[in-house]
């Protein structure tokens, strides 16, 4: 048995991964990670998931995150409108990047929120984010080959995944070309 540099390549542990999913009666695992990321991987519009298929006619572990077109299209809009803040407010610090110690003050916080929320809508009603179906494939992942995948579905189901599974692993996975744009406050389609 051979050492192999990348661990998703290696024939033992991709035929435990396999064993591990078949005893569940299901083609891939999910993956736990970590807490900062449990919040969005558990929504139903995201999931890390690991499955086992061909890369140049070799076996491999395809480590997985696939998400909705449609929160792929808000993060766009988010990280846009995000970045017209940080020109108007310099020394502003988005939540998700502050430290213990940041501080603000509330009236101030409450007008950038309030320009954010009003960015966001102009983003959305100008249609200046379209997304569309993508797949970005990372051969040089450190463990396996990394998938990332984005499905113009509502939600990322175990048959959703099934479905993805199947017909990617037998080169039928035919992606949606068309350039879609979300509103927050439409209504589910």
């Amino acid at each position: 048995m051979g050492t192999y540099k990348n661990e998703g390549f290696d024939p033992a542990v991709i035929r435990s991964l396999k064993e591990q999913y078949t005893q569940e009666g299901s083609s891939f695992i999910y993956v736990e990670d970590d807490e900062d990321d449990f919040e969005v991987l558990n929504s139903g519009e995201c999931v890390h998931v690991q499955f086992v298929g061909k890369y140049r006619e070799s076996e491999v572990i395809y480590d997985a995150i696939i998400y909705t077109l449609r929160l792929h299209h808000s993060s766009l809009v988010y990280e846009m409108a995000m970045e017209k803040v940080k020109k108007s407010f310099p020394s502003y610090v988005p939540v998700e990047e502050r430290k213990a110690d940041y501080r603000i003050d509330p009236e101030l916080e409450e007008e950038i929120e309030l320009f954010l929320t009003e960015l966001i809508e102009e983003i959305e009603e100008t249609e200046a984010v379209k997304v569309q179906e993508h797949i970005e494939v990372d051969p040089d992942f450190e463990y396996g080959i990394s998938l990332d995948v984005c499905l113009n579905v509502d939600e990322i189901t175990d048959d959703v995944i099934e479905d993805f599974i199947a017909r990617f692993n037998s080169n039928s996975l035919e992606l949606d070309k068309t350039m879609y744009s979300f509103s927050s406050d439409e209504s589910e389609s």
